[in-house]
């Protein structure tokens, strides 16, 4: 799907604004349709613009973003919110989860946190537009239950975490050991890059290596989850 995701950005700081606003345009499938810099402002924008994604910080000159994010879930807006806030207090964080915030960024943070957060939201996106049902496995990838513990942070250079979550959740799909050539052409990436992918996870003690021996030629590696 080839949706430009519309986004809002509700924060009070210029200078921060305009470094959300651009971190965001340079994520692929993603538009800022607008800004505002209060909570009256935005509930405006909310009804003129209907983005499909609020960036929202909590400390606003009007009122805090947790009591905007509670308005928009009793008024209905068929909208999902990303928090991005230098608030750290655990009572405002359990506040924000349960008002159905599917992201929770704290300040200051790098581009790349961010990206992935976008990223994970237009798959999660883009899978909950398409026809039919899911079963339990496509709703634990799209909700990362039953991933593993690790976050994937500090990858090598070229190695991205959501395509890493691909690669691991696409093997533990397919409940055997798969070769770089099957992971490649079942997440859609280049067989080079999926070896590189499969060799990482090998690494860090994710995945296993097995060597499948045939009657001639090289044996073919192959990965399956510890």
């Amino acid at each position: 799907m080839n949706e430009c995701i519309t986004t809002l950005i509700v924060e009070d700081d210029p200078m921060v604004l305009e470094i959300n606003r651009q971190f965001i345009e340079r994520v692929e499938g993603f538009s800022v349709k607008g800004t505002a810099q209060d909570c009256d402002e935005a509930e405006r924008l909310l009804n003129q613009l209907k983005p499909q994604l609020v960036i929202l910080d909590i400390y606003l000159p009007d009122t805090n973003g947790v009591e905007l994010l509670k308005k928009i879930r009793s008024m209905g807006f068929p909208v999902d919110v990303i928090m991005i806030t230098a608030a750290r207090d655990r009572s405002i964080i359990q506040d924000v989860l349960r008002y159905g915030a599917i992201d929770y960024i704290i300040k200051p943070f790098k581009f790349s946190r961010l990206q992935n957060s976008l990223l994970s939201y237009k798959v999660l996106r883009n899978k909950l537009q398409e026809n039919g049902t899911l079963d339990q496995e496509e709703i634990d990838s799209l909700t990362n239950a039953g991933t593993p513990p690790k976050s994937f942070e500090n990858l090598p250079k070229g190695l991205n975490e959501i395509t890493l979550r691909q690669v691991f959740l696409y093997i533990v799909k397919k409940k055997r050991g798969l070769c770089a050539e099957e992971v490649a052409e079942g997440v859609g990436i280049a067989r080079v890059t999926a070896r590189r992918y499969l060799e990482y996870l090998d690494s860090k003690g994710i995945a296993q290596l097995e060597l499948q021996y045939g009657s001639v030629g090289r044996p073919i590696n192959r990965y399956s989850i510890v």
